[in-house]
């Protein structure tokens, strides 16, 4: 689990790398959102992100790019964009970066 300062209080804020990825993550982005965090951890790796801000609701990643290639597979009819875990559909050297630098 991702711990950030609270930008309300200063103290620790616990956080998930998915909630980048949740539509209703970050307490439906009424919350302290860190997809931005999650987009630079990315992006330092060499990927093309971009960010989304749903409505009323998160800022989350709606696509991830190498060598303009998607990784984010649209096409599968089990993928959910917004909705589905994002450990479900993104490559494992995605989730294990995203597991060494937020966890």
């Amino acid at each position: 689990m991702a711990i950030s300062e609270c930008n309300n209080c200063g103290g620790k804020f616990h956080w998930l790398w998915e909630e980048a990825f949740d539509k209703f993550g970050f307490n439906d982005g009424d919350g302290q959102v860190e997809t931005w965090l999650v987009e630079d951890a990315l992006t330092d790796a060499g990927y093309e992100v971009k960010v989304d801000q749903w409505g009323i609701h998160n800022t989350i990643i709606v696509s991830i790019k190498k060598n303009a290639d998607e990784i984010i597979p649209y096409e599968d009819k089990e993928v959910s964009l917004g909705y589905s875990c994002p450990r479900n559909y993104l490559p494992a050297e995605i989730i294990s970066l995203l597991d060494q630098e937020f966890e």
